[in-house]
């Protein structure tokens, strides 16, 4: 059996953007980018290499949308982000950018916790800004857009002068707008069937190249496979055997985009020890083949 090195989705951080995300482009930075960074999605978006391999980043982010259209995916979902709508997502999540379209505006902004360390404030993240939580859908629409434009065009400003004093009031307003405006019924209930399966997902994430079957994750978990099945089904309308066929296809995403091994060696990797069924499985799933992912 050839041996392959596992390579999970890698992290990225803000300084690592540029070679990961951008085709012969340095974004315009200030000192403070690895903690915080706010900019206009229309000043980037030409720049990107779409769609952009699945990876985490190690900062907390999150997207408005003025106009126009951003697909992107949180771990193994697809969402398609209009105007006056925002995406919330949490450091260390899978994520990936598919589509932006050409009319496409608005504002994105990332950050870590740690600019919240300020004397007047007192912030714990997904406590407080539930928004980035891992149990809620990260899509919000936004009822009041003028007042998260102003908010946004504000920290714009205040980033520009590296107002490492007041940027982190101003996160908090506009964090505290949103939440705001995002209707109750957009999140989620954190009832044992949710918990169960973002357990799951997590456990894909870390074992994807190890187990091989949803008997052993159900293992893994101290649960049955029934119940591992029902807990699956009744939160995301997918089978536990699709959640685990979209990682593989994630993972072997990354492996012909981030290593030189050959499809033989990939496909072995993830379960399919044929090649050509490796390439017929990773077609019906994407509508390409291996080669040409690699390729593009």
């Amino acid at each position: 059996m050839a041996r392959v090195d596992h390579i999970k989705v890698p992290t990225v951080k803000p300084s690592e953007f540029d070679d990961y995300l951008f085709a012969d482009w340095k974004a315009p930075i200030t000192s403070l980018y690895e903690n915080f960074h706010v900019s206009r999605i229309e000043d980037y978006k030409k720049h990107l290499k779409l769609p952009t391999p699945p990876h985490r980043r190690s900062v907390y982010f999150l997207l408005f949308i003025t106009n126009g259209i951003v697909v992107r995916r949180k771990d193994l979902n697809k969402y398609e982000l209009k105007k006056n709508s925002c995406f919330c997502l949490s450091a260390d999540q899978i994520t990936s950018i598919d589509y932006v379209s050409d009319d496409a505006t608005g504002f994105y902004m990332h950050f870590l916790p740690e600019i919240f360390n300020h004397p007047n404030l007192k912030v714990e993240i997904e406590k407080d800004f539930p928004l980035f939580s891992h149990f809620i859908e990260p899509v919000f629409e936004i009822t009041e857009a003028k007042k998260i434009e102003n908010l946004f065009e504000l920290l714009i400003a205040e980033h520009l002068n590296e107002n490492k004093v007041g940027l982190p009031l101003y996160v908090t307003t506009l964090l505290t707008e949103i939440k705001s405006q995002a209707t109750i019924t957009q999140y989620y209930k954190k009832d044992a069937s949710s918990v169960l399966t973002q357990r799951y997902k997590n456990a894909l994430s870390e074992f994807i190249y190890t187990k091989k079957t949803v008997t052993e994750y159900a293992e893994y978990l101290s649960v049955t496979p029934n119940h591992l099945l029902k807990c699956v089904k009744a939160t995301t309308g997918k089978t536990a055997h699709e959640l685990l066929e979209e990682m593989r296809i994630l993972e072997s995403k990354v492996l012909l985009k981030q290593t030189t091994k050959s499809i033989s060696e990939i496909a072995e990797t993830i379960g399919k020890e044929d090649p050509s069924d490796f390439a017929r499985f990773f077609k019906s799933k994407t509508g390409t083949t291996p080669n040409q992912y690699r390729k593009a």
